[in-house]
């Protein structure tokens, strides 16, 4: 019997190579096609299908998973069990009542909520059910994008997305590479070369590739998407020939083929195993603050009802002591009631008492809610100054649950390509020898129209310059990774650069780099191509110049440069190197330094990316000595990495300075603007972005992020290099700590450069470093904690080199500190997914990379711009009118219910209702709903304008101020006050026998029209119009929707009691509120306490706020006062020592501005939206009459 040593083999081939710390890998079969004899045994794999799944729910699990997740809120939980027992036991009232209201908010959620998910589940079918082309048996066949398998071989045509994560064997460019943008996967939407399998790139036919025999061995998926280990084994005869596989050979999905033909590759991951999908966080149920505090309330709520149940319980045994009062005549017991146990009648009594009391807990209120949020959120949508006319959408709701939290948002977090900038890279000006040149504004190959030919600033070098003012201009055309992208333009003929300036355009790896080669051109020298190792350039005389590429020095972020080599025509060597100037500077021998230095230093004040070009002559020798370096790096199995880092630094030194070049990021129009609001509403703008560091500030520096007296603090790879981390921490930690007392962005003027502050920058590797869970052996458990002490002071935060779920990792670490702050997470991308499904609010962009982020964000925007009135003003009135909307129905239903307490002392505790069943059921659904629910959908407590200009306003409703524990108990004790006016007032007259007899005395018969109903019914009548007019006395912003409710809704009330009561129903056994209500009214004195008990209950609510409004007003009450007025005037106020005006007319607000007494003639508008604190106004000469300054109102 024979044995089989092939896995034992393949164990020792591993350790062999290197491969020990491989614990888990899978092999892929290319074809399908086991290895051939006396090969590795052939293991059969099962991996998952190529479904994606971004849904939440399927037509199985819906129900129950809903039904769970609804249950899992505490009131709908309650309001089950109260009816439960109100089916199980004999209550007070009917099971209707409560099951109702209950029902319907548990059907509308799950319909609003499998609608979203619907829609999901939409856009996922479209994306699996996308045709993919697939060789099988040497033809290509199409598939649906779900039926692709691990090993199937793929091909994909140029501007086609890849369909799962690939290796790429082959393709239409003789060199086997390809180019790719992966915009949707890290943000970048530049041009990035791959590599073929060397073995494999020549096959170019379904032929020839459905012959390639071979495995692929890997590691298991892991989410990092710049990280892959692996080989290929190619059989040739029966032999193995193993190729390592890395990075630059892996094509992830949702990545875009660019400037090549097409390209075959193998699937090696698929579905939800492709590194994209193990970037997305997984869908969790969002709440907001507003719903937490609800939540808070209503277990409070739920003692109160124990409570009182459990009083009234004992109250009633302890009343039933005395044998005379144990069974009335009217209500005796049972002979089964009197023989079951004290315990059970106990118990089922105190349930009884749950149910009469149970109205204090608000059902109606989630029901009001979800409309209120449903109906609220199509205000955004409606919303025309978030349309975008370029897009032809506006704004989106995805989640109408969050509205309430764009008015809590503490942290933002955002992307950066596409969100902050739009990825539009434009040339400057260059700087050569201090002479500096300005060409024609160029953006992406396009000519601003205009332009007009090269616009010289200062002098022109002389004679000798001359020649040095080329090289610079040689060096930019050659130092660079850019390719060259030819189009049919005219009857399918191809026209080169030279031919034909419109037909051809440049792509990179990095679009800065395209920017500099475009600003060459402008400037007389225009790069063709690369072709057969050749760099050919147009110079100035339209003369072609041709230059052997001999090297190339890859960019680096460690080095932060890169170099060629070339060879001229005339047979000299050149080094051509560009980078930041820290990386190139310390490298100079010569050139004009300082000049160069002064200019880059000024470019980088005005926020633009800059470089600096040097050059280094090299002898035959010299070059093959760097030859020689190279190679033995590049062949290095182990260490290749920084043997090629090594080598780079022995090459790129004893340079010549040329010069320097600038460079500018085009933001997003407004995005600055809206940064600085941001800042000034009291938020905090991370930016987090899987660009280059570099290119990241420069950004920043650009939208305001960064100042120019911001400190900027690295946590990154090459200063954790040069310290360790435990030390680079605490040294970070100690810098912002010696100026924690010093004044910070959010208490000093936008305007003051004097103000010093810290922005902080962190690379990804770093941020894995901090993250990492502490062990014992090292000093690291205190990590995240001093990292998350340094972010805290600093103004503006940088994350560079982000993968995606890193992204989502720094979301949850902020929303997880102590302070546990509102985060939102804005971005356009799917690598942006993950942080918008971490944060408490996503919002995606309708940008240019897909709409995988619209469809998985809680909003929708088309620009970043929108962000500033999504927050400032729709965010801040949805928090306005929800919270007085929550606090609203607490106080009503206290209202509401602590009478029917009160009544139960006077009633033997027998569980008698107070008030009518048609009362008990449409207080809350008919009478008092309406109006608060139009008043949480129209009310504006400050004009849009005043909150879009002065974002600092959005700090007043910070932090759940208008839902804390005091605000929500001076609601209760104003409701119990209410309450106990309206029952012992209306039980005091109508003890009056001037109330019962209306003047005149009454026989028995009549006085029993004056019993408990009416007693009921005049509390009610109290009841419903002190609550109605206390939303009167709140709302500041009328429309005639808002008189036609609430006015309608008492009409509503007195009509419903004169039909209810006035006629003989025949549906009912009984009518105990028969002519109750007419009765009522017909005595004049039941008027005059319904006037004044309203008058009683409403009184200490409005002396409190005139107290309150004229001692310490806020900045809102104080704004309000000055458009009270219905003229156009300035008006003045000095509060606490600070001067503060507002322009009625403009609704513009000046702060810290030294005025006086002004002329009507005067009597102007001095701000505009956007200078509106640049602008002081003229001071007026001092009157000798003028009023006290403490308060002043000039006409």
């Amino acid at each position: 019997m024979g044995v089989d040593f092939s896995a034992l083999r393949t164990l020792i081939n591993r350790y062999c190579a290197g491969e020990e710390n491989w614990v888990d890998s899978r092999t892929v079969y290319i074809g399908h096609k086991e290895p051939p004899p006396g090969a590795d045994a052939f293991i059969q794999q099962r991996f998952p299908d190529n479904r994606v799944v971004s849904s939440k729910y399927t037509f199985w699990n819906f129900i129950p998973k809903n039904m769970f997740e609804q249950f899992r809120r505490v009131a709908n939980f309650y309001f089950l069990i109260i009816f439960l027992v109100q089916l199980i036991i004999d209550t007070p009232t009917s099971p209707v009542t409560s099951g109702l209201p209950l029902f319907f908010v548990i059907i509308v959620t799950a319909i609003k909520q499998g609608y979203e998910d619907w829609l999901r589940h939409k856009a996922d079918k479209a994306v699996n059910q996308c045709p993919v082309s697939v060789i099988q048996r040497g033809k290509k066949i199409k598939k649906e994008s779900f039926r692709i398998t691990v090993g199937d071989v793929v091909f994909v045509k140029e501007d086609e997305t890849f369909a799962c994560d690939l290796i790429l064997l082959s393709s239409s460019r003789d060199d086997g590479t390809c180019f790719v943008t992966t915009a949707s996967l890290d943000g970048e939407s530049s041009h990035k070369t791959y590599y073929a399998v060397q073995d494999t790139k020549a096959f170019r036919t379904e032929e020839e590739v459905d012959s390639i025999h071979a495995t692929i061995e890997c590691e298991q998926p892991q989410p990092d998407l710049y990280k892959f280990v692996g080989r290929i084994n190619i059989y040739m005869d029966n032999e193995a020939v193993a190729r390592p596989l890395g990075s630059e050979n892996v094509l992830l999905r949702g990545a875009t083929l660019k400037n090549t033909e097409f390209i075959y590759a193998v699937a090696i991951y698929t579905g939800m195993e492709t590194k994209m999908a193990l970037n997305y966080q997984s869908k969790s149920q969002k709440r907001s603050a507003v719903e937490k505090s609800m939540n808070s309330y209503l277990v409070v709520y739920l003692c109160i009802l124990i409570s009182k149940a459990l009083i009234n319980t004992v109250l009633k045994y302890i009343w039933q002591a005395d044998p005379n009062k144990d069974e009335p005549w009217y209500n005796e017991r049972t002979e089964a009631q009197r023989q079951r146990h004290i315990l059970i009648r106990a118990f089922t009594d105190f349930l009884a008492f749950m149910v009469l009391f149970n109205y204090i807990i608000p059902v109606s209120m989630y029901v009001t809610v979800e409309m209120q949020k449903f109906l609220g959120s199509y205000f955004i949508m409606w919303d025309d100054d978030m349309y975008d006319e370029e897009l032809g959408e506006g704004a989106v709701v995805n989640t109408s649950d969050l509205n309430e939290e764009l008015g809590q948002v503490e942290y933002v977090f955002t992307d950066k390509t596409g969100t902050l900038t739009e990825n539009n890279m434009e040339f400057i000006e260059c700087c050569v020898d201090g002479h500096v040149y300005v060409p024609d504004a160029i953006c992406n190959g396009q000519v601003l129209s205009g332009a007009a030919a090269m616009d010289m600033i200062d002098t022109s070098p002389g004679p000798g310059g001359r020649e040095r003012e080329e090289l610079f201009f040689r060096a930019l055309c050659l130092c660079h990774t850019v390719q060259v992208k030819e189009e049919e333009t005219v009857d399918g003929i191809k026209h080169g650069i030279h031919q034909g300036k419109s037909a051809s355009f440049y792509i990179s790896s990095s679009p800065d780099e395209v920017a500099l080669v475009e600003g060459m051109k402008k400037l007389g020298f225009t790069y063709l191509r690369l072709k057969d190792g050749q760099m050919e350039i147009l110079n100035r005389e339209d003369e072609i110049e041709r230059f052997e590429l001999l090297e190339v020095l890859s960019f680096d972020s460690v080095r932060r440069r890169m170099s060629v080599i070339v060879r001229a025509a005339s047979g000299d060597i050149f080094l051509f190197c560009k980078g930041a100037d820290s990386s190139i500077l310390p490298r100079v021998i010569s050139g004009k330094v300082d000049e160069v230095k002064a200019r880059v230093e000024h470019n980088a004040v005005e926020g633009l990316r800059t470089l600096c070009v040097a050059y280094r002559p090299l002898s035959p020798e010299q070059h093959q000595e760097v030859c020689r370096l190279l190679s033995g790096a590049k062949l290095a199995l182990q260490d290749r990495d920084k043997r090629l880092s090594e080598a780079y630094e022995l090459v790129e030194k004893d340079l010549i300075l040329l010069g320097a070049t600038a460079v500018e990021d085009r933001l997003q129009e407004q995005a600055a603007d809206t940064i600085e609001s941001l800042h000034k509403a009291g938020m905090k703008v991370w930016v987090l972005t899987g660009d280059k560091m570099e290119t990241a500030a420069a950004t920043c520096y650009a939208s305001r992020l960064f100042r120019r007296n911001t400190q900027i603090l690295e946590l990154t790879t090459k200063r954790v290099e040069e310290q360790n981390l435990h030390d680079v921490l605490f040294d970070l930690s100690r810098t912002v700590l010696r100026h924690h007392g010093s004044m910070t962005r959010d208490n000093c003027s936008s305007l003051s450069n004097d103000c010093t502050d810290y922005g902080l920058i962190i690379d990804g590797a770093t941020l894995s470093a901090v993250m990492r869970p502490p062990q014992e052996d090292l000093n690291s458990g205190s990590y995240k904690e001093i990292f998350l002490e340094i972010c805290r002071n600093c103004s503006a935060v940088l994350c560079c080199r982000m993968a995606p779920l890193q992204k989502a990792q720094i979301v949850k670490m902020i929303k997880a500190s102590k302070e546990h702050p509102i985060t939102l997470a804005i971005g356009d991308g799917a690598n942006d997914v993950s942080m918008i499904l971490e944060a408490h609010v996503g919002i995606g962009i309708m940008g240019k990379e897909g709409r995988q982020a619209v469809r998985n964000s809680d909003y929708a925007i088309p620009k970043f711009k929108h962000l500033k009135k999504m927050l400032l003003v729709h965010g801040h009135y949805y928090y306005i009118r929800i919270s007085e909307l929550v606090q609203y129905f607490f106080y009503k239903n206290v209202c509401f219910i602590f009478p029917q307490f009160l009544y139960q002392f006077f009633c033997g505790f027998s569980q008698q209702p107070l008030y009518d069943t048609a009362y008990l059921t449409l207080y809350n659904i008919s009478f008092t709903s309406l109006p608060i629910l139009v008043y949480s959908l129209m009310e504006q407590h400050i004009n849009m304008d005043i909150l879009k200009k002065d974002p600092s306003l959005y700090k007043d409703v910070a932090k759940n101020s208008l839902l804390r524990w005091p605000t929500f108990i001076y609601w209760t004790v104003l409701g119990v006050y209410n309450a106990i006016v309206m029952f012992f007032g209306t039980y005091f007259l109508f003890d009056n026998t001037t109330f019962t007899s209306n003047g005149q005395r009454m026989t028995t018969n009549t006085q029993m029209m004056f019993g408990n109903w009416t007693f009921g019914t005049l509390v009610f009548t109290v009841l419903v119009f002190t609550v109605t007019f206390k939303l009167v006395l709140d709302t500041h912003y009328w429309t005639w929707i808002n008189h036609f409710v609430i006015w309608g809704s008492l009409v509503f009330f007195v009509l419903f009691s004169l039909l209810w009561g006035g006629i003989i129903w025949p549906f009912l056994n009984y009518q105990r509120m028969y002519y109750v209500f007419m009765q009522m009214l017909s005595s004049g004195p039941a008027w005059l306490s319904i006037i004044l008990l309203i008058t009683a209950s409403l009184l200490p609510d409005v002396v409190k706020k005139v107290i309150w409004r004229a001692l310490w007003p806020t900045i809102t009450e104080r704004i309000q006062q000055v458009n009270a007025g219905s003229f156009h005037v300035l008006a003045f106020l000095h509060v606490s020592g600070h001067r503060f005006s507002a322009c009625v007319r403009c609704s513009c607000l000046l702060r810290n501005t030294r005025v006086d007494i002004y002329s009507p003639k005067q009597a102007e508008c001095f701000i505009d939206e956007e200078k509106e604190s640049n602008v002081t106004p003229p001071r007026p000469r001092r009157s000798l009459e003028t009023a006290p300054e403490q308060r002043r109102l000039v006409l």
